[in-house]
């Protein structure tokens, strides 16, 4: 698969979605299961894709266009270090699965922990160490509504496990180091002060 989606036949051009920052309440929702990949969802995900582009993002997770739905996009193949994936425990190469959509994605962990500066496009302007598992196996739907099931490590793993936590309502200053996330704290009162919905 190429690099950036392919618009389907017939359909409209991509476009670039609004990014939620943190206040609004999508950011806090679980998101809904997708029971059927229709042309809503292949167009959301191609929009989800581009506006990661956009916005030289390496992940971005519905809840974060405001839509609390199990739907995430990833792309780690610029990336210095992107990690390894492994198909069926063989390594495959990165290029051929991004941009990763993983629908309904299930995720196991393991591995010893090790904390890494992220950011989010969700907290402009914030970083923190976060202490996160090395490895993840995934199962999840594709846009072609087949089954893919992977292994992961590197930032790979890492982005995987940041949009896995979207999907269910958690964000990275939940699992931020105290420190960083003590002297993140006026940001991200500010954001909230910002965006909240009353």
């Amino acid at each position: 698969m190429d690099r950036r989606a392919r618009p389907a036949e017939n359909a409209s051009a991509p476009m670039i979605l609004p990014i939620v920052e943190y206040g609004h309440p999508a950011l806090r929702a679980k998101g809904r299961r997708i029971e059927r990949i229709d042309a809503r969802i292949l167009k959301l995900a191609e929009d989800m894709i581009e506006t990661m582009y956009e916005a030289e993002g390496v992940g971005l997770a519905a809840q974060q266009v405001g839509l609390p739905l199990q739907l995430c996009v990833i792309d780690v193949l610029d990336a210095e270090q992107p990690g390894e994936m492994r198909v069926e425990d063989a390594a495959v190469p990165l290029e051929d699965y991004m941009p990763l959509v993983l629908v309904n994605p299930e995720v196991e962990t393991s591995g010893p922990i090790e904390g890494f500066k992220e950011g989010c496009l969700s907290f402009p302007g914030i970083q923190g160490m976060i202490p996160r598992p090395a490895s993840v196996r995934v199962k999840a739907t594709t846009l072609e509504s087949e089954t893919l099931e992977f292994d992961a490590t590197g930032l790979l793993a890492r982005a995987v496990q940041h949009e896995h936590d979207h999907l269910h309502g958690i964000l990275f200053i939940d699992r931020m180091d105290a420190d960083d996330r003590e002297a993140a704290a006026p940001l991200v009162e500010g954001l909230l002060r910002r965006n909240a919905i009353v």
